[in-house]
This record gives structure tokens, sequence and C-alpha cells, in this order.
């Protein structure tokens, strides 16, 4: 059986500089959400990449679970922010890195 992950990218708004702290600890609640939920794998901030805020691996069962998944995102959500989602075929030793 094939493994997927999905990558969302989050991509900054004219409006991400308005965030404010609350927006910020919804965020990070999700985030949260996401982990006690299995279906976050790793997130973190990219620094040094205009336009670019972060990006979240997503552990879901679909593509179109994950992007219902970042639809649900506050930054998405309040507009601060925009996403771009890509499937990744993980290779692992499993599936002998997809030999």
């Amino acid at each position: 059986m094939d493994k997927w992950s999905y990558v969302m990218f989050i991509e900054k708004s004219k409006t991400y500089n308005k965030i404010t702290k609350a927006i910020v600890e919804s965020h990070v609640g999700n985030l949260r959400a996401w982990d006690e939920n299995g279906n976050l794998e790793f997130c973190g901030v990219f620094k040094g990449y205009p336009g670019v805020a972060g990006m979240v691996i997503l552990n879901a069962e679909s593509y179109e679970e994950a992007e219902a998944l970042c639809k649900q995102e506050p930054l998405v959500v309040g507009g601060y922010a925009t996403y771009s989602l890509k499937a990744v075929q993980v290779a692992d030793k499993e599936n002998n890195y997809l030999l």
C-alpha cells in the first residue's frame, strides 16, 4: 500500500503583518489539535523565504482530507495567509525507498 503525506506551505497574504497574539494562539491551538488527532507529522517556520511563513506536514487518509484540514487553519480562515498543498509519496525502509 502506498504511503502518502501532504505538505502545506503557508504563504503570507497582504494582511499577514496584522496578525495578533490571539490569532497566533488560535493557530498554535489548531496545530495542537492536529497533533493530538495524529494529523501533524512536522511543522516549522521559514526564515529567509519572502512570502512563505511556514510549512506543515500532514498525515491524512487522502488529499481531500488534507485539504479540508488546510481550509480550517486559522491563518487561512482569517485571511492572513493562503496555502499550497502538495502530496508526497513517502519513501522509507518499509517500502524499500520506493525501489
